[in-house]
């Protein structure tokens, strides 16, 4: 064992899951950097730092397991004396603690999804109030998450966000506009605005669908060139929006609508309270509404009771709707939820197979339409220089999950951060190789 050092604390804090997470490590380091700490986002080895935060993801089963692996290998740094202390947070610990504090007896505390104050207390530090909305941001400097809610009221059965997050709260907008203006001071050009569910946005504390009125308010902040749509319900999705994402240039025409199957049986099953109709009638309102937006979403696959024949109907549906952007996961047996009632009764092979599958199409999707952009110009964020390349999104681009666009560097110079008008050259199905226009 070697002994404590004199040496200043330092904190480490290790992010793992959704972009929600990274929101709640940000404001996290936000609040341990006004108290004085030293704290790094995910820092090297030889600058790791003696007390380690793991904020974790206990969504489904990959998720649980990279976060139990990660709380082991610290529990095993600290039994070795290369850490001094190791705090968990977030939804696994939220979701899982008993048995966590009993399999794991050597980290030093445990805490919830709402516990900040006391992980803060623990950590030395004092929960301070009136840095509401600020925080230390770990993206390029060029974008940020804007979180607008947080938890869930959605009945869906495979879904374990309620247990974890609780209920739906959102945010009030003015809160949400100072929070954006102080991003924007911070050279933040484009804010994504995440939740469990943007589409239930308002109706706890204005008891109505209030997305579009905040999106109105966020288009005001100076230095914000973009505003992007994450994770929408497909089921009382507030039509408004669409109207103003037409009409105001600052609201990217993309959007990410989880839509989870589209077989009848397995979406009342699954409590989606929709149908395969009402369903590709929406999508088709968004195609009207905002010609050429770009549509992403996720699919479940394996869900209990799954038929082949359920599986060729959603085939068709992604062969026929030819999304932007497509997601797709294996279903994961999870405690506590409504679904877990049922068995799981599709072999793994089988789910993993059929994932495969839908992949397969999508990557001849992808494909397909990114060989149409060839010769177009678009507007284009440079986020970062890597190798020999500069890569940039188009509006139609989320960080971390859609097309990049890259640009060679031995040949073009561009500043990262800025945006610049970029003609595509070149397309494989998940990546575009542009120059300047």
């Amino acid at each position: 064992m070697r002994t404590k050092s004199l040496k200043k604390n330092k904190i480490n804090v290790i992010t793992l899951g959704c972009s929600k997470n990274i929101y709640d490590s940000e404001v996290l380091m936000g609040q341990l950097r006004a108290n004085g700490k030293e704290v790094e986002h995910e820092a090297p080895v030889e600058r790791e730092g003696n007390i380690i935060v793991i904020n974790t993801c206990g969504f489904i089963d990959n998720a649980k397991a990279e976060s139990v692996n990660m709380i082991l290998e610290y529990a095993d740094k600290k039994e070795k004396g290369l850490v001094d202390k190791v705090f968990v947070t977030g939804c696994l610990s939220e979701r899982y603690r008993p048995d966590l504090e009993k399999e794991i007896p050597n980290i030093d505390q445990f805490f919830g999804t709402t516990e900040l104050p006391q992980l803060l207390k623990a950590l030395g530090a004092d929960y301070k109030h009136e840095l509401l909305g600020e925080r230390l941001t770990t993206t390029p400097k060029n974008y940020a998450y804007l979180k607008i809610a947080e938890g869930c009221d959605r009945p869906c059965s495979f879904c374990a966000i309620p247990i974890m997050r609780g209920k739906h709260v959102s945010q009030p907008i003015e809160k949400l506009v100072k929070e954006a203006e102080g991003l924007a001071r911070d050279g933040v050009k484009e804010l994504i605005l995440i939740a469990q569910d943007l589409t239930y946005y308002g109706l706890d504390i204005y008891k109505k669908r209030n997305l579009a009125e905040l999106l109105e308010a966020l288009a005001k902040v100076e230095g914000i060139e973009w505003i992007r749509l994450h994770y929408a319900f497909p089921t009382g999705f507030p039509m408004d929006v669409l109207e103003l994402m037409k009409r105001e240039p600052k609201i990217c025409n993309y959007i990410d609508i989880p839509l989870q199957h589209i077989s009848d049986s397995i979406l009342k099953s699954m409590r989606r309270g929709t149908t395969q109709a009402k369903t590709t009638q929406l999508l088709k309102d968004f195609r009207a509404a905002v010609p050429g937006m770009a549509i992403r979403t996720t699919l479940i696959v394996g869900y209990p009771g799954e038929t082949q024949e359920d599986f060729e109907i959603l085939k068709d549906f992604v062969q026929e709707m030819k999304f932007d952007r497509l997601g797709c996961f294996a279903y994961s047996h999870e405690e506590n939820t409504h679904a877990y009632l049922l068995e799981d009764d599709v072999p793994d092979d089988v789910k993993q197979a059929r994932a495969n599958e839908i992949m397969e199409l999508q990557s001849q999707i992808s494909w397909d339409l990114n060989q149409e952009k060839i010769g177009q110009v678009f507007k284009c964020i440079i986020d970062r220089k890597e190798g020999g390349h500069f890569v940039g999104r188009t509006e139609f681009d989320s960080p971390d999950v859609d097309n990049e666009v890259l640009i060679d560097a031995s040949k073009f110079y561009l500043k990262t951060g800025d945006f610049a008008m970029i003609k595509i050259i070149d397309a494989t199905e998940f990546d575009l190789y542009g120059e300047p226009a």
